[in-house]
């Protein structure tokens, strides 16, 4: 059996320029920066729109699922901030995944995080139009027509709102980095305010009653609502996408991961308790923009609903458009090992951008969410999401065990009881999300094994620098790798 084909840390920064400027991309995001990319690509559908499906399964206890999903968050947080802190570069859990477990594990992980950074883009537009609706009808008392507002399932003929802000956010990130981060700054801060106000007022009217029963589906209802509320905070690992334009990388990336974690736990778990406390769980549960029912009840006014809706609108925007800039970074760097197609590693030297990846990307995925519902891909995003987690938290263990040396600026505390806890709990999350959506899973991966066999591996520039050079796949940095960089348009 051959050797899997491994990339070494040093070849992958040398390949990238992560380690000097010049190299395409500009580092121009700071801690600051790196924080509202963060909490912007975490905060949006899961809690303006999915609070209630939580509610649903877990009743009150909902803080607990918040808290359980948070943990499986915070141990694979620590095995993202080590490696985003040792591999500074935009292809996050791939690149983690090249020069942990190999190539053809990379390129699977990679055809995950279609499904984390892509396809989730779809069902976040779709969020995002129906809260452009009510936001319409509390100013103005109209509502766009069902046929230009919702797919053909919704009784629509195209969700033109969805469509409309995933052609903003590209052409915002065309722009360039700067421009996008200073955006997704304002968005964050905004939505933050929105949901801190909201606990305010919910905590007005809060009534212990309303926690009681607290657990009414037991321990399998708190199961199922960690594994719907895990789908709020999908994207934090979004910020090692920006590995190769952050500033002072090394330290940075792992400070901004487990700072947003922690901040997002505790506004969800603020926020979820304002909600139930104020009007009680079987309010809330099931409910289509309960936040915006919790605010109309509270203050017995429909002025609520319209400031709610409108911190959904900036929430959910500022989302799309920090998972379309993880989603054009993964597929960059998976295009410069030659795996995917060469168009998605163009930068162009006016803005400093992938142009032609990020245009791709907003087209195939405007499809879906012109005409998709919202809870199609939920389930499936989940489990792949969950899939390249597990993948990172081997990852760590592979490299301490193959790379001792490699400069860590953060590591995994409690090693390797932490990373093992990591795999643990992902791998308890993926059997919560049910058979049917297993079997998806399992057609997702043989359908992304096939475009490997087919494609990538023949493509493969690490083999052919192999077979030029006769080294070792990945062994070390050969000699050209080192003036690689990205290519130009």
């Amino acid at each position: 059996m051959s050797a899997p084909r491994v990339k070494s840390p040093q070849l992958l920064m040398a390949e990238s320029g992560a380690d000097r400027e010049g190299h395409g991309l500009k580092r121009t995001m700071g801690l600051f920066q790196l924080i509202c990319f963060g909490v912007g690509a975490i905060v949006g559908t899961g809690i303006f729109v999915g609070l209630s499906d939580s509610v649903a399964q877990a009743g009150p206890a909902v803080v607990v699922s918040f808290i359980l999903a948070a943990i499986t968050c915070v141990f694979t947080a620590f095995s993202f901030a080590e490696l985003g802190g040792a591999i500074p570069v935009s292809g996050s859990s791939y690149s983690f995944a090249y020069a942990g477990l190999g190539e053809g594990t990379a390129f699977l992980v990679g055809w995950c995080l279609i499904l984390e950074y892509g396809v989730s883009v779809s069902a976040v537009a779709v969020g995002w139009s129906q809260y452009v609706n009510e936001l319409l009808h509390s100013l103005t008392g109209v509502q766009l027509p069902a046929a230009l507002s919702a797919g053909p399932s919704d009784g629509g003929i195209v969700n033109l709102p969805a469509v409309i802000v995933i052609a903003l956010a590209s052409v915002l990130l065309i722009r360039g980095v700067r421009e996008s981060a200073r955006a997704t700054a304002a968005m964050a801060v905004l939505k933050l305010v929105v949901l801190v106000a909201f606990c305010a007022i919910g905590f007005s009217a809060f009534k212990h009653g309303n926690l009681t029963p607290f657990s009414p589906a037991g321990l399998g209802g708190i199961g199922a609502g960690t594994t719907a509320a895990f789908f709020s905070y999908i994207g934090f690992d979004a910020i090692t996408t920006a590995g190769e334009e952050a500033k002072d990388p090394r330290r940075n990336i792992p400070i901004a991961i487990l700072v947003c974690i922690g901040l997002v736990t505790l506004l969800y778990c603020a926020v979820a308790l304002a909600a139930i406390g104020a009007v009680g769980g079987d309010a809330v549960a099931g409910r289509p923009a309960a936040l915006s029912y919790v605010v109309n009840v509270v203050t017995g006014s429909t002025v609520g609903a319209g400031v709610v809706a409108f911190g959904a609108v900036v929430a959910i925007a500022s989302v799309v458009l920090a998972v379309m800039y993880g989603q054009t970074r993964i597929l960059m760097s998976m295009s410069r090992d030659g795996l995917v197609p060469r168009v998605f590693e163009k930068i162009s030297p006016k803005t400093s951008t992938p142009v032609a990846g990020t245009l791709i990307v907003a087209v195939v995925f405007a499809v879906p969410a012109a005409f998709a519902p919202l809870d199609a891909v939920v389930n499936l995003t989940t489990i792949g999401t969950l899939a390249t987690m597990a993948a990172v938290n081997v990852a760590v263990i592979a490299l301490r065990r193959r790379q001792p040396g490699l400069a860590r600026t953060f590591r995994v505390p409690l090693y390797p009881v932490v990373p093992l806890l990591g795999i643990g709990f992902c791998l308890y999350l993926m059997y919560e999300t049910g058979w049917t959506t297993w079997i998806q899973f399992v057609c997702f991966l043989a359908a992304g094994f096939l475009v490997y066999v087919l494609y990538g591996r023949r493509n493969s520039r690490l083999a052919a620098d192999a077979a030029v050079t006769g080294a070792v796949p990945g062994a070390g940095v050969t000699p050209d790798a080192a003036e690689r960089a990205p290519q130009a348009v």
